[in-house]
């Protein structure tokens, strides 16, 4: 090897554990989102269009990610000072267009409503299904490679998906309030 050579390799690095973590983190949000998104616009699906209904769903995840985006550099300009380096900034915009992932078969579910295989109603329940189904795969995979006992990883998932319940049922009552 000569001196010009690079000593570390060129190209995109695995991300750290902190970056998944904010990963993980984000998309359980943005599946929060959708998910109360969805139950609101459930309530009305005979009122809604499909069209409408894709709308609403993608300006509101659209509008959560910015949100979360600028939090996340607002939070960096605050820690350190300075602005975010190249990477770092690479990194929260990679993050926030992932967890645009979150809304693809919610929308798929819907432009089939409005290709009229199905109600309004109907993507939306199914969409309902998917986000609570995301949200436990998202569980599954933070807890895959704890160094725990199945029992204890069985129990941590019983708790997300009872945690996650009990918010569904809270953005159903304030809806109906």
């Amino acid at each position: 090897m000569t001196a010009t050579e690079p000593t570390v390799p060129s190209g995109p690095r695995a991300p750290t554990s902190r970056q998944r973590a904010e990963s993980l983190k984000e998309r359980v949000y943005i599946t929060f989102t959708s998910l109360a998104v969805v139950l609101a616009l459930q309530s009305h699906a005979g009122e809604t269009t499909p069209a409408a209904a894709a709308a609403t769903l993608s300006i509101v995840v659209v509008g959560s990610l910015l949100g979360i985006f600028v939090a996340d550099l607002l939070s960096h300009l605050t820690v350190h000072a300075t602005p975010p380096t190249r990477e770092e900034l690479h990194h929260m915009i990679t993050v926030s267009a992932e967890a645009l992932g979150v809304l693809v078969t919610p929308l798929l579910l819907l432009t089939a409503a409005g290709l009229g295989l199905w109600t309004t109603a109907v993507a939306l329940s199914w969409a309902i299904v998917v986000l609570v189904v995301t949200l436990v795969v998202i569980g599954y995979l933070a807890i895959r490679n704890l160094k725990l006992p199945f029992r204890h990883k069985a129990v941590i998932v019983l708790a997300e998906v009872f945690l996650s319940l009990l918010v569904i049922g809270l953005e159903l009552l304030a809806h109906n309030l």
